[in-house]
């Protein structure tokens, strides 16, 4: 997929590969919950969610993986939770989404929420 051109986040879930589609959901599900607050939109042809302040979270179905983009300070809080997966500085990258660690997810979307509520 890389970059969709769907105006909103259910379209963008619509034209996911179907045997990715119910992960994607799952993603878009713990962002909700775990973000109140954040404005869910389209940003760069992909779900994202912002607030204000510049807390930002994102994700995406790429070809050949799925990828999480969280706020580079909350990527490096769980450097040591993170060990061992295909990860960049604020990219999280999963061959197969069922591997997905979704306790390791919400524990990092909030991590993101408490982060954006700190005064610079």
């Amino acid at each position: 997929m890389v970059q969709s051109t769907a105006d909103t986040v259910d379209e963008y879930l619509e034209t996911v590969e179907p045997k990715r589609a119910s992960w994607m959901r799952k993603v878009r599900e713990s962002a909700l919950r775990n973000l109140p607050g954040f404005v869910e939109d389209m940003r760069y042809g992909m779900p994202s969610y912002s607030r204000a302040d510049g807390a930002t979270f994102a994700f995406n179905s790429q070809v050949q993986y799925v990828s999480l983009y969280v706020p580079p300070e909350v990527h490096a809080m769980n450097a040591e939770a993170l060990k061992g997966l295909d990860a960049g500085k604020s990219c999280i990258r999963f061959r197969k989404p069922e591997t997905i660690d979704f306790e390791l997810l919400d524990k990092l979307l909030r991590d993101t929420a408490a982060r954006s509520l700190k005064p610079s």
